[in-house]
């Protein structure tokens, strides 16, 4: 018999899942974007499995904004793998009027809804993900195992404690965990794994000529969802992409490293988190993070 974290009965409180391995009802996911966060997440879960499949799906919220090169990644390695793909669409929540589009005409903040529902429809009670809490003030405050409440929220003031590697999984039925084993790593630890284990990322990630635009001290992209306003020039550019968020808020960077080991080198002498220095979502306020997080963002 599976073990119990509490026993059901009168005045136990509602019962919480057990530790079974074959609860039919037991079904976790790993959120896979193509971005290099969740691309060595699902490198990590492919070797823990060899030489089986990965034994569950990966999960992506798509925008409609992303870059057409991540999306092309994304598919070519689920099919590679052999991975079932969900994905949680945006455009259909603008489409059936449960979400509006924003005034800055980002849709990186729209992912919370489509999210949660992926999750609840599909009755996921553990989320894999590839946040590190070097990204963010508010990435740093959540641990390995990040607990859910019934509404996909996060209460930051409700962190359990982990000692060591020990971790405390137990939920209730509705709610569910975000876990995030790269936690503890640092963007160049990424990188330098990247390089030891010769993984492929999108061709973002690397030096490439791009017309581009320069808006709020970033370079835009060029693209249908990412339009210069009348005053802004146009140049092409050697840059790449240190996130590949939206393109209608992530910024590229200045760069000639065209290889895994240029990025390493770049990335060690950088005195600015990804996100900070390409992430137009991310400079709404100090607490954009935290606030999104709070209501079941990523």
């Amino acid at each position: 018999m599976p073990a119990l974290h509490q026993e059901s009965g009168p005045g136990s409180g509602p019962p919480l899942r057990p530790l079974g391995r074959n609860r039919q009802d037991r079904m976790p996911a790993l959120l896979f974007s193509g971005g290099k966060d969740s691309v060595v997440m699902l490198h990590l879960a492919t070797k823990a499995f060899w030489p089986g499949k990965v034994p569950f799906p990966v999960l992506h919220v798509d925008t409609g904004h992303n870059f057409p090169e991540v999306i092309d990644f994304r598919d070519r390695t689920v099919e590679r793998l052999g991975l079932k793909l969900v994905v949680g669409s945006v455009q259909e929540f603008i489409d059936r009027g449960e979400l509006a589009e924003r005034a800055d005409g980002t849709r990186n903040p729209l992912q919370t809804v489509p999210l949660l529902d992926a999750i609840q429809r599909n009755k996921f009670d553990a989320v894999f993900g590839g946040g590190r809490r070097d990204e963010d003030k508010a990435r740093a405050k959540e641990r390995i195992l990040s607990l859910r409440d019934e509404f996909g929220q996060w209460d930051p003031r409700n962190q359990r404690p982990e000692l060591w590697n020990l971790y405390n999984g137990r939920h209730t039925v509705g709610q569910h965990v975000r876990a995030f084993p790269i936690s503890n790593w640092t963007e160049l630890d990424v990188w330098r794994y990247i390089e030891r284990e010769g993984i492929e990322l999108p061709g973002l990630y690397y030096a490439h000529e791009r017309e581009v635009y320069e808006r709020d001290g970033m370079w835009r992209a060029v693209g249908e969802v990412s339009m210069p306003k009348p005053h802004e020039e146009v140049i092409t550019k050697l840059v790449r992409y240190r996130t590949v968020g939206d393109m209608s808020c992530t910024g590229a960077v200045l760069s000639d490293a065209r290889t895994v080991a240029d990025v390493v080198v770049e990335v060690a002498a950088s005195t600015l988190t990804e996100r900070g220095a390409t992430r137009a979502d991310d400079r709404i306020s100090e607490a954009a993070m935290e606030d999104r997080k709070k209501d079941g963002y990523f």
